[in-house]
């Protein structure tokens, strides 16, 4: 779902991006005032593997894949104004150093899959957990808000394309609905399986943002969640599919295709430069997306988190 350059026109690439700035601004107000700094860490290694489980694309109905947005996923383990900067901090690396998004568009991708995306998805999750309690209330919630998170970021980029003026709203909503809503029911069960493996482990992480959290041990998580994330560049991403994202498949189908332009991102296409395997520039230039956007994540959050007067 992220929008390249040559899809948005000046007036929604603009309005767009004010909106962005306005959401993240307020994420991080409201992060300096709920996130204590020994949670900075976990903030980083949230970006690395919403990053590297990003690369993995996984097929769905009628020839596309999809991937995880990971916005919900982060909403739950971080709270939803945490979650807001770790995908902003992922976009921005996608798109300076891998073209995955264009430079003009970061604020329609941050607006869509970081402001809306996490926040809608977190209140939408709280609000099944009111009706289903339990241990099973809890993934039915995160299933179900990951899948509205997915199709609500869908939305909002179909009202972009809309008023950008290249497709009309009547025939891109229901082509980009129905196949994010195939591309929601993967990152529902995605997430899922995500929280549950570290709700085994570590169940503390999952207590609601805004209660009481073990400020204590969090070296572990970190390293095994860095470790984790590199692993799965390095062991899944080879394997993953290849076939055209939803949004793309969504153009296709209508026939719009923007014109060419010439990218100077330095990986663009996740490969370097030099490297006579794709499969191999692909791999290294993930690991070296996912050690990039743990170290932003960790930087803008440390930045932004305001240590406790003694």
């Amino acid at each position: 779902m992220h929008i390249p350059d040559g899809f948005l026109d000046t007036k929604t690439a603009v309005a767009a991006a004010g909106l962005a700035v306005a959401g993240v601004g307020f994420a991080v107000r409201q992060v300096q005032q709920q996130v204590h700094p020994r949670q900075v860490p976990l903030m980083g290694v949230a970006g690395a593997f919403v990053f590297a489980a990003q690369m993995l694309n996984f097929p769905v109905a009628g020839g596309t894949s999809g991937h995880l947005i990971g916005a919900v996923l982060a909403s739950v383990l971080l709270g939803p104004s945490a979650a807001v900067i770790v995908l902003t901090a992922v976009l921005i690396v996608q798109s300076l150093l891998f073209a995955d998004g264009g430079i003009l568009a970061l604020g329609a991708n941050v607006l869509n899959m970081g402001v809306i995306g996490c926040s809608a998805g977190y209140w939408i999750y709280r609000a099944v957990r009111r009706i289903f309690r339990g241990d099973r209330g809890r993934f039915l919630a995160i299933g179900f808000a990951s899948w509205c998170s997915t199709v609500i970021a869908s939305v909002f980029c179909s009202a972009e394309l809309a008023w950008s003026g290249v497709v009309t709203w009547s025939t891109v909503f229901p082509v980009m609905t129905n196949i994010h809503m195939i591309i929601g029911a993967g990152e529902g069960v995605i997430t899922m399986l995500v929280v549950a493996a570290i709700w085994r482990v570590r169940p503390e992480l999952l207590d609601e943002w805004g209660g009481k959290k073990s400020l204590h041990g969090y070296r572990e998580p970190v390293v095994y969640g860095l470790l984790i994330a590199i692993g799965l560049v390095l062991f899944v991403l080879p394997f993953a599919s290849r076939l055209p994202d939803g949004l793309a498949r969504a153009l296709a189908t209508i026939g719009f295709s923007p014109g060419t332009t010439t990218d100077p991102s330095p990986m663009a296409g996740y490969q370097i430069p030099g490297i006579g395997s794709p499969v191999v520039a692909t791999v290294v230039a993930g690991v070296v997306g996912t050690l990039l956007v743990f170290l932003l994540a960790f930087l803008l959050a440390k930045s932004i988190v305001r240590t406790p007067e003694s």
